[in-house]
């Protein structure tokens, strides 16, 4: 189940979320940089956590993570 691209899956706001968080990035930071509400930024890790059928945010980190550092042009 682990080898689905999320890339299939996401808007491309929450491609770009999903990618911040991979960095490294805090939601607190990732909502300044896209200038967004802090409550919408964690509305997008909500959404995506639901549609990559991950449980919780450590999970989300991670996942996040392994996909930045598997992408090519990073």
């Amino acid at each position: 189940t682990q080898a689905m691209d999320p890339l299939e899956l996401l808007s491309d706001r929450e491609i770009e979320v999903f990618r911040r968080l991979g960095l490294g990035h805090g939601t607190r930071d990732i909502a300044t940089q896209l200038n967004l509400s802090l409550p919408t930024v964690q509305t997008y890790c909500a959404r995506i956590k639901e549609k990559l059928g991950i449980s919780n945010g450590s999970e989300l980190m991670r996942e996040a993570v392994r996909w930045v550092e598997a992408q090519p042009d990073r």
